[in-house]
């Protein structure tokens, strides 16, 4: 397989389903998806039956911390074995160009693998593969113990290029007329459609990503000095699952040597420019609420707060949307209110999610609800985070044309600040890869 260590970049050898087994069955979508919604995955679990399916060896969160979590996990490991020495999948070796189609608008993506080497999720990090959000490092374990001893990834994570002049990816729309068609199918309950193309000359993609890795474009383009290091990929979506195979590397290598194929993880590249790619907000619903909120809201922040109720939703909606350089908003479901708008005034974090999860994670911490979950969608947010018992944040957006420059001037935004998308477009699992 083809290496470009000053990229980062392995070709990969991926694993396919073979004609028989049925893409729609077969992928599902992220197990970061739908964490307080298990009708989703009952739905999910109604729709796969007994067919080969990706929802047998992956683990949705759903499901972790559960007393069958141990016997899940064996399960995966099982059958990954079993789905391998059946035959249901066959072998490519190169990269692959990827459109989702979903809401009306189409995404383009490059499948690669990454060098593990190149990547450090550490505050501070100066590596060529960055965290975008900062790593929970208590999240890593519970998900190492899947990717331990399992014999194939499947990944969701998607790593962001800032290619504004479309260079690297956008070429391939055209080029597919000539490339070889590897797959095209409806995804499952209504998260639009995927179809990917086998690319069987990489040059021309090698050759635009090392232009925006070179240290003067690197510099021009975010008004830094040519000596500062280059950061050519960004964490979009999965960055735990990122840091998850990092781990895991890191544990192994001594005793597997430097060319064990878990020295590198399998992601989808995504400009961050492409038109259907948009950023949503991440909101936050807490659950089994004991405490009164506005109060501990109010007590936290002191006289930089102004907590106003308002009559609907859309009103607190729209204010959130309307804000100053030194003020923050963000809105309130339940917690005393039907709706009510928080605004924080000379803010500690220069973001919203970051002023707001400091304030949710203390909350927690001392009693005052049970748990925090992070969900999708204003909808979302309004139905669940409405019930009694619960609190819903609302969260404004970021714009995304701001999150290279924001990294690498400022290093990891809180986490779960944004989200590429609603939850139906996430990342649905299609390719396969050995990793023993």
């Amino acid at each position: 397989m083809k290496k470009y260590d000053d990229l980062g970049i392995l070709v990969p050898e991926v694993l396919l389903p073979k004609a028989g087994v049925d893409p729609h069955n077969w992928a599902v979508i992220a197990v970061d998806q739908f964490t307080s919604e298990p009708e989703y995955w009952d739905q999910v679990e109604d729709a796969v039956g007994d067919d080969p399916s990706t929802l047998r060896i992956t683990l949705p969160e759903i499901y972790l911390g559960r007393p069958e979590e141990a016997e899940r996990i064996q399960s995966i490991r099982n059958t990954m074995r079993q789905y391998l020495r059946a035959g249901i999948l066959k072998s490519r070796e190169g990269l692959i160009f990827v459109e989702r189609t979903v809401f009306g608008k189409t995404r383009r993506g490059l499948m690669v693998c990454l060098d593990l080497e190149r990547y450090d999720y550490s505050d501070g990090s100066t590596s060529l593969i960055r965290a975008t959000e900062g790593t929970i490092i208590e999240r890593l374990p519970a998900r190492m113990k899947i990717r331990e001893g399992a014999a194939l990834e499947i990944p969701h994570i998607l790593v962001l290029i800032d290619d504004p002049h479309r260079t690297v990816i956008e070429p391939l729309i055209a080029a597919k007329k000539g490339m070889e068609k590897l797959y095209e199918f409806d995804l499952m309950l209504g998260s639009g459609h995927l179809a990917g193309w086998g690319v069987a000359d990489e040059t021309p993609i090698i050759a635009a990503l090392r232009n925006l890795a070179r240290p003067e474009v690197f510099g021009a383009k975010y008004g830094v000095g040519a000596d500062k290091p280059v950061m050519l990929f960004a964490m979009g979506d999965g960055n735990h699952s990122l840091a998850t195979a990092k781990a895991v590397w890191e544990k192994m290598k001594p005793d597997v040597g430097m060319n064990h194929p878990s020295r590198y993880a399998l992601v989808e590249i995504e400009n961050v420019h492409d038109d259907a790619l948009e950023f949503e907000p991440i909101h936050r619903v807490l659950f089994g609420v004991k405490k009164d909120f506005a109060a501990e809201l109010q007590k936290h922040f002191g006289s930089k707060l102004k907590y106003s109720p308002v009559d609907t939703a859309a009103e607190m909606i729209h204010s959130v949307a309307d804000h100053a350089q030194s003020i923050q908003r963000v809105g309130i479901v339940g917690g005393g209110h039907l709706f009510a708008v928080a605004e924080i005034s000379n803010p500690k974090f220069s973001l919203p999610a970051g002023t707001i999860q400091a304030f949710l994670d203390s909350f927690v911490k001392s009693g005052g609800a049970e748990k925090i979950d992070y969900v999708h969608g204003d909808d979302v947010l309004l139905r669940i985070g409405g019930k009694p018992g619960h609190v819903g944040i609302y969260l404004p957006g970021m714009e995304k044309s701001d999150l290279f420059k924001a990294v690498i001037q400022d290093g990891p935004l809180p986490r779960k600040t944004f989200s590429m998308g609603e939850a139906r477009s996430k990342r649905f699992y299609m390719e396969v890869r050995k990793i023993t």
